[in-house]
């Protein structure tokens, strides 16, 4: 989240960090680490073998209308901001026998979409500012299935451009501006047009409660490996 021209001192666990400098001036971000993003679809590719390519997923997790309960927490590496634990560990609840690859294919993407509104709402705290839309780009952007959930978790319009490959279009717009081929930032921001909206369908209520119980997994994901860490035991 861009904070300005001052830094902003994070009291939700952020990085403050430095977006760019132009023309000798400054402009500050709050910066939120994920481990497990796009990642965690690839776990479902190579660890677990439910699906051959990535664009399998969207497919898959459209093949039951919710997760079932089913809950992913995927901290295979620990969970980053604003949590900052290196003994979580992943977490797979809410199984029953009518569990199968379609909820845990649809769990993996409410993942990613979980950790993102964790981040976005210290942000938000943070910054003292309210989330107007929240713009996106990578690779994952381009399932529309997330990129609704992601709506839908956080309340906010999601907005899609139609170049998704954004830090690549930056550093050729930042190749241009030291070359003369444009002119200044604001004839960049012109060049930035929206590819598709998703408005959030998800009602309060529902979605209180599905945020209520993703944070109920994390704190089961928490603090999982300390003891096995402090025994020197891994088995």
């Amino acid at each position: 989240m861009n904070t300005g021209a001052q830094p902003v001192t994070s009291h939700n666990r952020l990085l403050t960090t430095i977006g760019w400098q132009f023309g000798g001036q400054t402009q500050y971000c709050l910066e939120g680490g994920v481990f497990m993003g796009g990642a965690t679809i690839q776990w479902l590719r190579d660890g677990l073998k439910i699906i051959n390519s990535a664009p399998e997923v969207e497919p898959l997790a459209r093949q039951c209308d919710d997760t079932g309960g089913v809950v992913l927490v995927p901290a295979f590496a620990g969970l980053g901001a604003p949590h900052w634990d290196a003994f979580a560990r992943g977490t797979l609840v809410g199984m029953t026998r009518g569990t199968g690859r379609p909820q845990i294919a649809r769990a993996a993407l409410e993942s990613i979409a979980l950790q993102s509104v964790d981040v976005l709402e210290a942000m938000q705290k943070d910054a003292g500012i309210s989330l107007a839309e929240l713009r996106v780009d990578g690779g994952a952007s381009r399932s529309d299935l997330l990129m609704q959930m992601q709506a839908d978790l956080l309340g906010t319009a999601v907005v899609r451009p139609r170049v998704t490959e954004t830090t690549a279009l930056g550093a050729a717009y930042l190749a241009g501006l030291a070359t003369g081929y444009w002119s200044d930032p604001a004839e960049i921001a012109q060049q930035w047009q929206a590819e598709r909206r998703f408005e959030p369908n998800l009602s309060a209520d529902a979605r209180s409660h599905r945020l209520a119980r993703w944070h109920r997994a994390v704190d089961r994901a928490r603090d999982w490996a300390r003891e096995d860490e402090a025994n020197g035991s891994h088995a």
